[in-house]
C-alpha cells in the first residue's frame, strides 16, 4: 500500500480492510463514509510525505502524485506551514520529514499535498470537490499575528498564540502565547522556533473559539505557466481562506489544464472573516474528499456550495475591485445557472445576497457573496393575462 493509486479492480471491501490497518486512518470509518456517498468510486490514500508535498508555489507543470477517476474518494493529509511555532506540540515524525526533506520552497509559505489528476479532465470542465469529513492531525494549532497582518503598524511586533483543540466539544482554547523576537520577521518557509527560545506566557482572558475546520487552500493547476506564489488567490482557487470550505461543503473549480491537477493545503481549525492578524488557527488536518467532473457546468472562478447557500468569490489587490468581481460572478451565476434576467438578478443581489470580506491579508483581497438557496420557490402556474 502506498500513497499512490490502488488497483482499480481490487475488491472495495478487501481494500477497505487493508486501508484501515494504517493507524492514522483506522479511526475513520471508511466503509461508512463510502456508503453515504452516492456513486462513490474507488478509494485512495494520499499521505503528506516529502514525495507528495510541494511548498510555497503552484505550477501547472508539476506531475501528479495520484491519478483518480471522476467520483473517487480520497483520504488526504494536509500539513500546516506554521507547525514550527510550537514544534513540540504541532510536529510528529511525518511533519518533521516534510520540513527536513522538502528543500525547494517559495516564494510563498504554504505546504500543499498533491497534485491529484482526474482522468478525462480537460480545460473548460468544472472540478467538483465534496468535503466529506475533516479531523485534526494533532490537537494543537497556532495563530500568528504576523507582519503582514492588517494591524501590524499598530502593534509593531509579531506574536504567536497556541491553541488546544477539543474535537468533542468543538472548541479551541488558547493555551499560551509569546512574542516572536528571534528574527526580524516571521516569514521564512519552514521556520522552527524551539521552545527554549520563547517565553511562553499564560492567557489572561479565558475564551472558547468554535472550531471551523477547513482548507485555507484548495485549487487546481493555474492557467499561467511557471511558478506562482502560493499567497494570493486566483481564478484557480489557492489561498481563498473562506472558513465555509469545511465538511459538508462542495467547491467547484474551473479546469485550466488536462487532468485538472488538484491540491490542498493551509489547513485551518478556526478563522473569522477577514483573517485580520494574518493567519487563522493553523493546524495540520486529514480529510475525506470526493472529487468529480462536470462537463456542462462552466464557471470562471471558484464557486462554493453549502447546505444553505451558493457563494461566489472575488480577488483583487484593491478591495473595491474584489467586491466588483465578486458581484459580477454572482450576477453571472444568477443569469446562467438560475436563468434569471439581468435586471431581476441585480435587484435580488441588493435585497437578499450578503457580501462579506473573506480576507485582507493575502496580497489580493478576497470578497464573497452568499446567496440563500431558500429564496427560490417552486414556479407556480401563471394565470393567463
Amino acid at each position: 500500500m502506498t500513497e499512490h493509486q490502488h488497483d482499480s479492480d481490487q475488491d472495495s471491501s478487501a481494500y477497505a480492510m487493508e486501508f484501515c490497518r494504517d493507524p492514522e486512518v483506522a479511526k475513520l470509518d471508511i466503509l461508512a463514509i463510502a456508503e453515504t456517498v452516492r456513486d462513490a468510486g474507488n478509494l485512495h490514500v494520499l499521505k503528506a510525505t516529502p514525495n507528495t508535498c510541494f511548498w510555497g508555489f503552484f505550477d501547472q507543470s508539476l506531475p501528479p502524485v495520484l491519478t483518480i477517476n471522476s467520483g473517487d474518494i480520497v483520504y488526504v493529509e494536509a500539513l500546516t506551514h506554521q507547525a514550527g511555532g510550537a514544534p513540540d506540540l504541532m510536529m510528529d515524525q511525518g511533519v518533521r520529514d516534510v520540513y527536513e526533506q522538502v528543500s525547494d520552497r517559495g516564494p510563498g509559505l504554504h505546504i500543499m499535498t498533491g497534485p491529484i489528476a482526474v482522468k478525462d479532465a480537460e480545460p473548460g470542465d468544472t472540478l467538483v470537490v465534496r468535503i466529506l469529513k475533516t479531523t485534526p492531525r494533532l490537537p494543537y494549532g497556532a495563530n500568528i499575528a504576523a507582519h503582514w497582518g492588517y494591524l501590524y503598524n499598530s502593534f509593531r511586533k509579531e506574536r504567536i498564540t497556541v491553541y488546544k483543540l477539543d474535537t468533542e466539544s468543538g472548541l479551541a482554547q488558547p493555551a499560551f502565547a509569546y512574542d516572536f523576537r528571534e528574527r526580524p520577521l516571521y516569514n521564512q518557509p519552514g521556520l522552527i522556533v524551539p521552545p527554549v527560545a520563547t517565553h511562553r506566557e499564560p492567557i489572561k482572558t479565558h475564551v472558547a473559539i468554535p472550531l471551523r475546520p477547513h482548507f485555507g487552500i484548495m485549487g487546481v493547476a493555474p492557467p499561467q505557466k511557471g511558478r506562482v506564489n502560493s499567497v494570493p488567490p486566483g481564478p484557480f482557487g489557492g489561498n481563498i481562506d473562506n472558513w465555509r470550505m469545511g465538511a459538508g461543503a462542495t467547491v467547484y473549480y474551473p479546469v485550466f489544464t488536462p487532468g485538472a491537477n488538484f491540491f490542498v493545503g493551509d489547513p485551518h481549525m478556526g478563522q473569522g472573516d477577514g483573517e485580520i492578524s494574518g493567519t487563522a488557527i493553523e493546524a495540520s488536518m486529514n480529510a475525506w474528499l470526493q472529487i468529480s467532473l462536470l462537463k456542462d457546468f462552466p464557471i470562471g472562478s471558484p464557486l462554493l456550495e453549502t447546505q444553505s447557500h451558493w457563494i461566489t468569490h472575488g480577488f483583487h489587490d484593491d478591495l473595491n475591485q474584489a467586491v466588483l468581481q465578486c458581484a459580477d460572478q454572482m450576477l453571472d451565476f444568477l443569469q446562467t445557472k438560475r436563468k434569471m434576467t439581468a435586471d431581476e438578478a441585480y435587484a435580488l443581489m441588493s435585497v437578499a445576497v450578503d457580501f462579506g470580506i473573506t480576507q485582507v491579508v493575502n496580497q489580493r483581497r478576497g470578497c464573497h457573496a452568499a446567496l440563500p438557496k431558500q429564496l427560490f420557490l417552486p414556479t407556480p402556474d401563471l394565470p393567463e393575462v
